[in-house]
């Protein structure tokens, strides 16, 4: 019938070897994520979780196909990566400034990308707003790997927090021009086409006119609305 038109193949047998569909499964985490954790595994909601792929990562490092390292700075000892991974990390880690990685243009990710660690590989960091009276209240909203929300990471460091729709941001960092870099990235995403037009109403849970944030995206082009702040591409 017309409704089945097109280029049609046949799919192989599903593999129910166990050891296979673990190995399998073992190979996608390192080719996804670099360096496997417990958290990035807990990430990708694998069947068994951690304890699941555990014995085969082993296995790869007895191998030699895979290394077992403090890849993460405060995650233990079980973590395993492949070599290129490794080599690509002390490529970019500065000895002069204790190992962190060398700073590079902002980046504009999805919450659930692989390249995010935060929310699977590292905790989300908290983010405590000074209430104005000596006093610190916490943001009514928390960043989470969820699907249409944006991080804004500069040099591995998370400094903002799209929520979907682009109309919550939330920041992580008070220093002005990280910030700016961070609001150039999100403007080059929306005017490469990348992302549709945004328009932000609020920041650190408040109104985003009064946040230091305003000052950061009207430089990378945003203009005010009298919601807030929007840029179209």
């Amino acid at each position: 019938p017309p409704t089945v038109a097109g280029r049609w193949s046949r799919l192989p047998e599903r593999d129910t070897d166990p050891t296979r569909r673990a190995t399998a499964l073992a190979d996608v985490l390192l080719e996804r994520h670099g360096v496997v954790t417990r958290g990035a595994v807990a990430a990708e909601q694998t069947p068994g979780g951690f304890a699941a792929v555990y014995p085969v990562l082993s296995a790869l490092e007895d191998r030699g196909a895979t290394r077992r390292g403090y890849f993460v700075e405060g995650l233990g000892a079980a973590q395993f990566a492949v070599p290129g991974a490794v080599d690509r990390l002390r490529a970019l880690a500065d000895p002069t400034d204790g190992g962190r990685a060398r700073a590079g243009p902002a980046l504009v990710l999805a919450a659930t990308d692989p390249a995010n660690p935060y929310g699977a590989a590292l905790p989300w960091p908290e983010r405590v707003i000074d209430s104005g009276d000596g006093g610190a209240v916490s943001t009514g909203h928390r960043a989470g790997r969820k699907a249409g929300a944006l991080v804004v990471l500069a040099a591995g460091d998370l400094v903002l927090y799209v929520e979907r729709g682009g109309r919550t941001l939330l920041s992580f960092t008070d220093d002005s021009d990280t910030l700016v870099t961070a609001g150039k990235a999100l403007a080059d995403a929306v005017h490469s086409g990348a992302l549709g037009a945004i328009s932000v109403e609020r920041a650190d849970g408040g109104a985003v006119r009064s946040s230091p944030l305003r000052d950061a995206l009207t430089a990378a082009g945003f203009r005010a609305t009298p919601r807030g702040l929007r840029l179209r591409g």
